[in-house]
């Protein structure tokens, strides 16, 4: 074989090289583009909520909307789709298209627990739902109404167990406070029965009107109706005791640490959407919640500022749903 022959398909494969090397370029440069792109002007963005208005889901999604509606100039509003335990809001956003312009706050319960606790689940966090960041931790009080006779948890215990049948509100059937506290009566042998609500906002009005006799909720739901005089915290979840509630022990110094996990609420987009609108939102919505007022604000109502990237948020999500199922058989939650 001649030198020309060998060269030939040497060039042809340089050539092939060259042309692979530009077909990565040219798709890295759109996929840069398609971020640079998102949002398109005057396109609304929706992020669903899968709780009621004013509870603790809603505040945040509220915060952030306002805030990205002001930094983008595109309307930014919150859907409330509450219903199924969380599950009518999130699949609402799982069978959205994979654009960018319908995103899910969601948490522990909407993206983990449910998945365990319900077999015909139509929707998978890791197969629906492309991560967008982590947004926030809160801890849990738990709480009774201001004209609870229990003071302190052992007497609250003791309530459980003097023959007298009490009831607890959770924000719904296999939520974490549904969860933590069916862990506190059993934990504690206590006679009291389970009272699911659709979120947090109604589930504490009934327990501020002695309607049920305690609750284990996030802090952010609750803190201010314990600044206000309308429930007592008996008790505190995470590592320190809370500035604004110094006399309020921490579950762990009162030994129930088992009853201390927290709360988290993130963001997540349809799976399929594009990688370079998913770090256009995740930069954005980290960049809302390193504003000085806005972490302050959130702090106010209970909640704790906490942001990942892309990768590690996925990594966190998936991770979450085999804590929660341990936590989940510990109390022998089942869905009937």
């Amino acid at each position: 074989m001649t030198k020309t022959a060998h060269a030939l398909p040497r060039r042809h494969a340089l050539l092939a090289g060259a042309g692979a090397l530009s077909a990565l370029a040219l798709a890295g440069r759109a996929a840069r583009a398609q971020g640079a792109a998102f949002p398109e002007a005057g396109k609304t963005i929706r992020i669903v909520s899968a709780y009621p208005a004013g509870g603790t889901t809603d505040i945040l999604a509220r915060t952030i909307a306002a805030r990205m509606q002001e930094n983008w100039g595109n309307p930014v509003v919150v859907e409330n789709r509450s219903g199924g335990n969380g599950v009518v809001g999130t699949d609402f956003v799982a069978r959205a298209a994979p654009d960018g312009y319908t995103l899910a706050l969601g948490n522990n319960q909407t993206h983990a627990t449910n998945e365990v606790l319900i077999p015909n689940i139509p929707h998978k966090a890791a197969e629906n739902f492309a991560p967008i960041t982590l947004a926030a931790r809160a801890s849990h009080a738990l709480v009774v109404p201001a004209s609870s006779p229990a003071r302190t948890i052992a007497e609250l215990i003791a309530m459980g167990k003097g023959g007298r049948s009490l009831s607890f509100a959770s924000s719904s059937i296999g939520s974490a406070s549904h969860i933590l506290s069916e862990s506190f009566r059993r934990r504690n042998g206590m006679d009291a029965v389970h009272v699911p609500y659709r979120g947090a906002a109604p589930a504490t009005t009934d327990l501020v009107a002695g309607q049920v006799q305690f609750m284990m909720a996030t802090a952010a739901s609750v803190v201010p109706l314990i600044r206000d005089g309308k429930l007592r915290a008996l008790g505190i979840g995470g590592a320190r005791r809370r500035a604004d509630l110094p006399d309020v022990p921490t579950l762990r110094e009162l030994g129930h640490e088992y009853v201390a996990a927290d709360a988290w609420f993130g963001l997540w987009a349809p799976a399929g959407t594009p990688r370079p609108i998913l770090e256009r939102l995740n930069a954005e919505i980290r960049r809302i919640l390193s504003v000085p007022e806005v972490v302050q604000r959130l702090e106010q109502v209970g909640f704790e500022v906490e942001t990942m990237s892309v990768d590690e948020f996925t990594a966190f999500s998936r991770g979450e749903i085999a804590r929660w199922a341990a936590l989940i058989r510990e109390a022998e939650i089942k869905l009937d």
